[in-house]
């Protein structure tokens, strides 16, 4: 099986289309068909779907696309290892990171990074858990900092602790509910949510279960965005659970508060999350050290609006 196979079928499969898979790889439109041809006559089996949208995949194309992932994506880390070795630092660096980070402490590390390495392009995916794992699963991320789920598998991935914060159950200060002081009297309100599928029994034993309060699930909806989440508490009258961290936030002042529920809920561990034995890439330890250095500058600050972030975060480094 040739990489170059894998490559154009991971590249339809970012871009839709073949047209734009060719752009993407600066190949031929006839080359990436001839490739996708031979793949499939190479497994005996479909791959892909040509439909008026552009391109789809069947069960067997989408098993091979998991795969192609992972061995373009070692490829792509192989290269940049070997032109580290001859002293070029370029290429690119993926990383997902939580919203709460991205609103706090991203942009000034993104600054020191890129005064650090300006060869090196950055893709920075917002990095709740349910959209962060399956990328760092199939490849695509050199790594992710975010949440250490219960669920989240010992086989798969590594996860250095960073620190401690505590979570909030919120609402638009203006929620007939905002002065309620028990769980048991939001089991008839609509909640704006985000976990993966594998993770709704952990997910609910945090916010519900152990409180002994049951709740329709048609009364939770899934936002995977944190601006549809917050839009929703905003505007669409819901409520969420989220990071304290996040009412120290510019984008957070003025219309939300955060519940005075007497029930309290268990610490939640930020770390920097990794693919099982991965190593990471100068240009990917560079920013971390970038990050670090950053929450670490703030933690010492004795400015207003950092104590109230480290009012509600406990630092493990």
């Amino acid at each position: 099986m040739k990489v170059h196979y894998l490559q154009a079928l991971v590249a339809v499969a970012d871009t839709g289309s073949i047209r734009a898979a060719a752009r993407l790889l600066d190949l031929s439109h006839a080359a990436v068909t001839k490739s996708l041809r031979e793949l499939e006559a190479m497994a005996q089996l479909p791959l892909v779907i040509r439909t008026a949208r552009g391109i789809d995949f069947t069960e067997t194309g989408r098993m091979l696309l998991e795969h192609a992932r992972l061995v373009v994506g070692q490829i792509e880390r192989a290269n940049t290892q070997l032109a580290e070795l001859r002293g070029e630092i370029t290429g690119r660096l993926s990383i997902a990171v939580t919203p709460w980070i991205m609103l706090t402490f991203l942009t000034k590390a993104v600054q020191h990074f890129r005064e650090r390495m300006p060869g090196v392009q950055l893709e920075i995916f917002e990095g709740l858990s349910a959209v962060a794992l399956p990328r760092l699963r199939e490849g695509s991320l050199d790594f992710a900092v975010g949440t250490a789920t219960p669920n989240m598998s010992l086989q798969e991935f590594d996860s250095t602790p960073l620190m401690t914060y505590e979570m909030s159950v919120i609402a638009h200060r203006d929620h007939p509910c905002a002065n309620a002081t028990s769980l048991h009297q939001l089991l008839d309100q609509d909640w704006v949510v985000n976990y993966t599928q594998a993770d709704y029994g952990a997910f609910m034993q945090e916010l519900f279960w152990q409180h002994g309060a049951q709740i329709d699930r048609a009364r939770l909806h899934c936002g995977h965005s944190t601006s549809l989440l917050f839009e929703m508490v905003r505007h669409g009258r819901m409520l969420a659970h989220c990071p304290s961290v996040m009412m120290a936030t510019e984008s957070m002042q003025g219309w939300v508060t955060a519940l005075p529920l007497q029930e309290r809920f268990d610490s939640s561990v930020l770390g920097v999350i990794t693919r099982r034995n991965a190593v990471l890439s100068k240009a990917a330890q560079c920013f971390k050290d970038c990050l670090l250095m950053e929450i670490k500058r703030r933690a010492r600050s004795a400015a207003v609006a950092d104590r109230s972030l480290f009012d509600v975060l406990t630092l493990l480094f």
